[in-house]
């Protein structure tokens, strides 16, 4: 029997602040090469549907596996990214998620895997505040109004606690205002969508960039002494949202996936930088040297993270008997 977990199950039992240790945990267990992570392949789709434009694909399908040592759970997550279908009344990015026993490679979960991915990857900012944003009090400045930057307000918050004292929300476009209207009431914590992104980011502890720009979302300049800021949005080459002026003022840079992250927009032409895996600052093998220093930490995500947070939901789920149970 397989149990089936629909989008709704999945958030009835998928807490930030539970989620957020075991999260770290499976940071740690990468960072000691105590993980299966093969390469994740991504292909063109839709190729040939379109008889006006048949070279032309539709979107880009992935294909996620990973496996934790010593864990009972095997995980597969199946994404595609289709960036027309916001005007169909559909998400972008759709993601489902196989789970399969360790032992005897038998099925035992299918689940949406949409808040799965929204939630890991939003998590890996709540870690990061927590471990290396400067003490006291936090103003959070986000680039992007969009759901992976609710997400990651929303792990920050939960990371961090009553430490965050201000939100202030920039993007282009009028989304901004109902993104912080939205995090305000869901959240407790002022909330302002600014004008620009200097406003966003000036005044700020932590600035969260969570875009799918190909062109540098705010001043490095702007930013003050001692910011912490996550970039979350660029995973490709051609994608990527620090300017030169932000890499160079950055004391350290931190990557969740280092190999992965030098290829992307924003430090592909700063190789001479070196990168600290995330999971070492979260095993305490590496910190902030002063609270003075500006750290950027460089997101591409981890099918590590799905398998953890997939083996989360799942355990959850037979506690509470959610889902359905089919035969396969």
């Amino acid at each position: 029997m397989v149990r089936v977990l629909s989008e709704s199950e999945v958030a009835s039992v998928l807490e930030l602040e539970a989620l957020l240790p075991a999260l770290g945990e499976a940071f740690e267990k990468q960072y000691a090469g105590e993980v299966e992570r093969p390469e994740r392949p991504h292909y063109p789709i839709g190729t040939g549907l379109d008889p006006d434009a048949p070279t032309e694909s539709t979107g880009t399908g992935l294909c996620m596996p990973a496996y934790l040592h010593g864990e009972p759970y095997v995980t597969t997550k199946l994404a595609t990214v289709c960036p027309d279908n916001p005007d169909r009344g559909l998400p972008t990015v759709t993601a489902q998620l196989a789970l399969v026993d360790a032992k005897t490679g038998q099925p035992r979960s299918y689940m949406a895997a949409n808040r799965i991915t929204s939630a890991r990857t939003g998590c890996i900012g709540g870690l990061a505040a927590r471990e290396l944003a400067a003490e006291g009090s936090i103003e959070l400045g986000v680039i992007g109004a969009g759901t992976q930057a609710r997400w990651q307000t929303r792990a920050i918050a939960a990371a961090v606690g009553s430490r965050l004292e201000a939100i202030r929300v920039y993007s282009p476009s009028d989304s901004k205002v109902d993104c912080a209207a939205d995090l305000e009431d869901e959240l407790g914590v002022p909330a302002t969508a600014v004008e620009t992104p200097r406003e966003a980011v000036s005044a700020s502890s932590v600035v969260v960039t969570a875009t799918t720009s190909t062109e540098p979302v705010f001043p490095g300049e702007a930013l003050a002494e001692g910011t912490l800021v996550v970039a979350v949005g660029a995973y490709t080459p051609e994608m990527r949202e620090l300017d030169a002026t932000t890499i160079d003022r950055a004391a350290t840079i931190v990557a969740d996936v280092p190999e992965e992250a030098a290829e992307t927009g924003d430090l592909r032409e700063h190789d001479d930088r070196e990168l600290v895996p995330l999971g070492g600052v979260l095993a305490g093998e590496f910190d902030r040297e002063s609270s003075a220093e500006i750290v950027v930490v460089a997101s591409v995500g981890s099918a590590v993270l799905d398998a953890a947070t997939a083996a989360f939901v799942y355990d959850r789920a037979r506690e509470t008997e959610l889902g359905t149970d089919v035969p396969l």
